[in-house]
């Protein structure tokens, strides 16, 4: 994917949640930008109405900007499990309700999916960057992680449904690998890696 970069010293992540937050600031660290949330702005999260996680991630990194003056970064992802059909997908945050919970989600998990045989699922992420609210090229960088789904969880890293997702090369959950082995080969540190690449290479 061609990724149209310009150099940013500081950008406003459109984000609440501290896994998600502590991962992009590991990956982008190197850059040298400067990473702020968007609560040290008192800015609100943005409604995600979409079906499709490309365009909630759009709407929210437009909100933040706009809101703050600032570039900002947006990320939509989510578990995507082959035997429901791709879900929970976009509604991975609040599968189980709007009040988010990651224990709960997992729970749901294994009671919607049941004892079903195609364990096969994958972690989607999308990384979008507008420098502001009217940015009409916003940067744009995709990953994938492919897995299964496990019977009970495993590991206390990770956050999210990474206690039941299974590497299956390294046979460990996303809650067992090191942060800095999960960053090199998940759906999020995919693309971010594709994001970093377009930004340094604008220096």
């Amino acid at each position: 994917m061609k990724l149209r970069a310009e150099m940013l010293n500081k950008l406003v992540i459109a984000s609440s949640n501290a896994g998600k937050l502590r991962e992009i600031r590991q990956i982008l660290a190197p850059l040298d930008i400067e990473t702020v949330p968007q609560t040290a702005f008192g800015v609100p999260e943005a409604e995600e109405p979409y079906d499709t996680f490309i365009e909630n991630a759009l709407t929210k990194a437009r909100h933040v900007a706009a809101l703050t003056g600032l570039p900002a970064l947006a990320d939509d992802s989510g578990l995507c499990v082959d035997a429901l059909a791709g879900a929970p997908g976009v509604h991975s945050a609040r599968f189980a309700g709007d009040t988010r919970s990651d224990e709960r989600n997992n729970e749901k998990l294994l009671e919607v999916w049941g004892v079903e045989q195609n364990r096969r699922a994958h972690y989607y992420c999308v990384i979008v960057v507008m420098r502001h609210a009217r940015d009409p090229e916003p940067l744009i960088a995709q990953g994938v992680w492919q897995g299964e789904i496990l019977f009970a969880p495993r590991g206390a890293c990770g956050f999210g449904y990474d206690p039941l997702f299974l590497d299956t090369a390294s046979g460990k959950t996303g809650a067992e690998l090191e942060p800095a082995r999960k960053n090199l080969i998940s759906h999020r540190g995919k693309a971010l890696a594709l994001l970093s690449e377009a930004l340094r290479q604008s220096r």
